[in-house]
């Protein structure tokens, strides 16, 4: 009986804790903008998703790896990311909406893991990534926006790590 009243007193201090600084389930939503035009962004994208599809990048560290394109339109990328070591399945998307000369993108990702509320940065580092690592943040007119109140351990994430 002792261990229930510690778990309840746990459940009652702790959860309460969690969902006012982050989103009830492990996820993140991340806008960007960029002064060049959709299709040249949603191209970068997709190629480092190709590029990053196997396993070979596993063995340097981080998760920069196992990356999926599950479709590809003008206006909407979607893909998975699976995390190397526990095999975790997160799903993404990023909308495009010409503005302009630029582009401006809504990304989101969400673990498929119904338990998931904590994720390190997780689903943060899926999205800004691949933005890093296509070198879209080096772009003309670029800026991120985002939040630990829309996006779990934003303020913490190691994409280095993850």
């Amino acid at each position: 009986m002792m261990k229930l009243d510690v778990i309840l007193l746990l459940v009652a201090v702790v959860l309460p804790c969690i969902i006012e600084a982050y989103p009830l389930h492990a996820s993140c939503k991340i806008s960007w903008t960029f002064g060049a035009n959709c299709t040249g962004i949603s191209s970068a994208i997709v190629k480092q998703m190709q590029a990053w599809e196997s396993a070979d990048n596993c063995a340097q560290g981080g998760e920069k790896c196992l990356y999926k394109v599950a479709s590809n339109t003008a206006t909407q990328i979607k893909g998975t990311h699976t995390t190397p070591v526990k095999k975790y399945v997160d799903d993404f998307t990023f909308a495009l909406a010409p503005s302009g000369t630029g582009c401006n993108v809504a990304g989101s990702s969400s673990s498929e893991t119904w338990y998931a509320v904590l994720d390190s940065g997780t689903n943060y580092c899926n999205l800004h990534n691949l933005i890093t690592g296509s070198g879209l943040d080096k772009s003309t007119g670029y800026s991120e926006s985002t939040s630990d109140d829309v996006c779990t351990q934003f303020s913490s994430a190691d994409c280095e790590k993850y």
